[in-house]
């Protein structure tokens, strides 16, 4: 295989390390990563800048047994998640069998994954066309991701034989424990909100400044059929993500809403 690893944890993120040397295994890895950590940007592109991009050495960032060819190259990307994701595609590394992006630390659960940089950068590759996996696990301090790089490896495995259907890409989280501590495995679709966000204020020199954090938990009882409840309950999460955001089941309503509105905007038409 070959196959393209990005992040939003940054490039020097243990975590993209874990997945590099996890997918080395099985095919060979190119790094495509931003140069610092880039959490909360979603599928955000840089238009109006150019982006530096530098090669990096490979020396003492690989941590596998050795028996894999591990990263094949490795690129420090000036820009977000999906900046790093289109340039490897498109100039860096070229056509690929897979994209992965991750291993986040923190896990990508239900209305979070509309504002995730490490989900952005999957839905980027797959709108291109390719098979991609967006992987997370439930920890920031002190993450575990022993677990999360044997899943990878063997879900790469099993993508190189039977690729992903065009119509979806995987969102990933697993919990941060060892193997042995979680119950299973369970394909589930989004939950609700996880996180809310609350704002602080701090005095400046020139007035007032605010910080916005996303650490209000909103899990509330999540149904058992999703991605939350799952984490909740010491499951791994494999959810199935597509980007029609369309809803036609409230098509009816909006069609009552706003019946007659052509002839108020835009004159009586015979």
């Amino acid at each position: 295989m070959k196959i393209l690893l990005t992040n939003d944890d940054g490039v020097c993120a243990p975590g993209l390390w874990a997945a590099a040397a996890a997918l080395g295994e099985v095919g060979e890895v190119f790094v495509s990563a931003p140069s610092k950590e880039q959490s909360g940007v979603g599928a955000a592109l840089t238009l109006r800048s150019p982006i530096r991009v530098t090669a990096l050495s490979l020396e003492g960032r690989l941590t596998g047994d050795g028996n894999g060819p591990h990263a094949a190259a490795a690129y420090s990307v000036e820009g977000t998640p999906g900046d790093s994701c289109i340039i490897g595609l498109e100039k860096l590394v070229g056509a690929v069998d897979l994209v992965v992006s991750g291993i986040n630390a923190g896990s990508n659960l239900g209305w979070d994954v509309m504002m995730s940089g490490t989900v952005g950068a999957a839905l980027q590759g797959h709108v291109r066309g390719y098979t991609a996996i967006a992987i997370s696990v439930g920890a920031i301090v002190n993450p575990r991701f022993d677990c999360a790089a044997r899943l990878l490896r063997k879900m790469a495995e099993r993508l190189d034989a039977h690729p992903l259907s065009p119509s979806c890409f995987l969102n990933v989280n697993v919990p941060s424990t060892a193997p042995e501590k979680i119950d299973g495995v369970r394909v589930t679709r989004l939950g609700d909100r996880a996180y809310g966000e609350s704002v602080r204020e701090e005095d400046d020199a020139g007035g007032k400044q605010y910080r916005i954090d996303r650490d209000r938990p909103m899990f509330g009882q999540p149904a058992e059929d999703t991605d939350i409840w799952a984490m909740k309950n010491n499951y791994i999460s494999i959810t199935p993500l597509h980007i029609n955001g369309d809803h036609p089941e409230g098509a009816a309503a909006i069609q009552d809403l706003f019946r007659g509105i052509t002839g108020e905007v835009l004159g009586d038409r015979e």
